[in-house]
């Protein structure tokens, strides 16, 4: 991993858990596998826990593990480093996706519930006023109670944002192709397709991994179809989304956004959406920032106490799942 994600994932707290049941060979870092220093670890490592920033284990870089049989993820994706020679391997693989998915899914509730509150735009008009309004009345579908929220996407993220909405009297729906009507139910969500999701919520939540198939897929025409009113929260993707299509709704006051990523990750300073007082930007901080990232470093050294002890991983990544996970 890089050492930028070592300096905050590496506790002293996560190495004892790792030194309890491995033989834990840190220092050194590994950033490049192609060093002498890297290759002399790779000759006897078994488990690698890899992090953000961790370079692509290719061929050439698993030509001189040749005892490495698990990969521990302390973070998300793995698209990045993990490659077809590792699944060639049957090296198995972990990721702390499952771990990283829930100050995602709280950030998520959070704005959720300042949506439905019109907290982005009152608060604006507030400030430029300073003075009483009737806020109820300028404001049709002010408050959370009863109102519809869309999750697009059956994701850790998404079902875990689901779960957290079962305490309060809001209407998810849930657009999945992958999820049957049954589990959608389960889940706590009444199952729609993709247009009546859009059409019908006050809030929509996109939950969909960054692939062929989802890309631009959140276009003109849906964004179009909200709610006067209504608002985007986008914490997956910037590229699942025509921002250019949501930059002009916004500015005409049409819908609200809260966007945690975009596309590229930091906006042109003359980007119009920066200009949009009813659209809230935040720099990706919505996962695991802070001493939320020790939540990644203890799922990994739980991770590997399971390899060690010859049991199957508790948060697996799957071959066959990559062509609808992130």
């Amino acid at each position: 991993m890089s050492r930028f994600g070592a300096e905050r994932l590496l506790t002293d707290t996560t190495l004892d858990a790792l030194r309890s049941v491995t033989d834990l060979r840190y220092p050194p870092l590994l950033e490049d596998f192609g060093t002498p220093e890297a290759r002399a670890v790779l000759a006897d490592a078994e488990i690698l826990v890899t992090g953000w920033g961790c370079p692509p284990l290719d061929e050439e870089a698993l030509a001189h593990a040749p005892r490495l049989r698990a990969i521990v993820h302390a973070a998300g994706t793995i698209r990045h480093h993990v490659t077809e020679a590792c699944w060639e391997r049957g090296i198995r693989v972990s990721s702390a996706a499952a771990a990283n998915a829930l100050p995602v899914a709280e950030y998520t509730l959070a704005m959720i519930l300042l949506a439905n509150k019109h907290v982005l735009e009152i608060s604006a008009e507030y400030k430029r006023t300073r003075a009483r309004r009737a806020w109820d009345e300028e404001t049709p579908g002010l408050g959370n109670y009863g109102r519809t929220v869309g999750i697009l996407g059956a994701s850790l993220i998404g079902r875990r944002v689901l779960e957290l909405l079962r305490p309060f009297e809001l209407t998810p729906l849930l657009h999945d192709p992958y999820v049957s009507d049954d589990e959608a139910r389960a889940l706590g969500a009444r199952p729609v397709g993709l247009e009546e999701l859009f059409r019908e919520s006050d809030v929509v939540s996109l939950h969909v991994p960054l692939l062929p198939a989802t890309t631009g897929m959140v276009n003109r025409a849906l964004l179009s179809s909200m709610r006067p009113g209504a608002t985007l929260i986008n914490t997956a993707r910037g590229a699942v989304l025509d921002q250019d299509a949501l930059a002009e709704l916004a500015a005409a006051g049409r819908i609200n956004a809260i966007l945690d990523v975009t596309e590229p990750e930091v906006l042109s300073p003359d980007h119009p959406l920066w200009d949009c007082e009813n659209v809230l930007i935040s720099p990706h901080f919505a996962g695991s920032v802070g001493n939320e990232i020790h939540r990644l470093g203890r799922l990994a050294a739980e991770e590997a106490a399971r390899y060690a002890a010859g049991e199957d991983f508790a948060h697996p990544v799957l071959r066959e799942r990559l062509g609808v996970t992130a």
